[in-house]
């Protein structure tokens, strides 16, 4: 069957290698080759005729997408693991080549997506698709009705920008859930010292339609069919529009 023409991050991504983001990495790095010649960002390539290779591994399209759900334990990393930490990827055993979308810092815990699906990668992790993440955070001390709502208000800055207005209810005197939009670094943990707290625990519990439930720290499984069929409807079919 004939292929079309693709960017070469959107091919890596396809090929179920990394995400898109880590393949721009790769590239940058100068770790990809196409026919022997070091690839470039925004190279298109013809899958059917090019020879693509990261490293030492020849690359090739994944025609059997998987997606599963963990429940990442605290003391894990989503990034490359250090010779002093433990990856994701080393507490899992899963047949297929999968890559975890977006991160969780290594003292939070809870919902994390493994998938060999570049596609969903891009769509769950680009800002412009503002997709849904749910937290349950634990702080110290009790948090006042007032806290919540300034975390809710979208008046607080993290890193220098202003974040989007966030959903907020109370769990308990200490404890409370949060909605976000965005995705910016240690965004949560930045706004709850904005307003004087510190978290004592952070937990991801929701990405869009996938929820946590009571999978113990640790634990992974696939995604249902139906998980999956309504995941892909409100991020990579939903979107016909490729970003290149």
């Amino acid at each position: 069957m004939e292929s079309a023409p693709l960017r070469i991050h959107k091919y890596l991504a396809q090929s179920g290698f990394s995400s898109r983001r880590k393949a721009e990495e790769f590239i940058a790095r100068w770790l990809v080759t196409v026919n022997g010649e070091v690839a470039t960002i925004g190279q298109v390539i013809d899958p059917a005729v090019d020879k693509v290779v990261v490293g030492n591994e020849a690359i090739s399209e994944v025609s059997d997408f998987v997606y599963y759900k963990i429940n990442k334990p605290r003391g894990i990393v989503t990034t490359c693991a250090s010779r002093e930490d433990t990856g994701i990827m080393d507490i899992v055993d899963i047949r297929e080549r999968v890559f975890p979308i977006g991160r969780l810092d290594k003292d939070s815990t809870g919902l994390l997506l493994l998938t060999n699906d570049g596609r969903l990668s891009n769509y769950l992790m680009h800002p412009r698709y503002m997709h849904e993440k749910e937290y349950l955070v634990e702080v110290y001390g009790r948090i006042e009705d007032a806290d919540l709502k300034k975390l809710a208000s979208g008046t607080l800055e993290v890193l220098g920008e202003r974040v989007l207005p966030a959903e907020v209810s109370r769990a308990a005197s200490g404890s409370f859930t949060i909605l976000l939009r965005e995705w910016k670094n240690r965004q949560i943990r930045r706004m709850v010292e904005a307003i004087g707290h510190g978290v004592k625990k952070l937990k991801r519990i929701r990405i869009e339609n996938i929820e946590l439930w009571k999978l113990e720290e640790g634990q992974y499984v696939k995604l249902t069919a139906s998980e999956k069929q309504k995941l892909l409807e409100i991020t990579v079919f939903a979107n016909k529009k490729e970003i290149v």
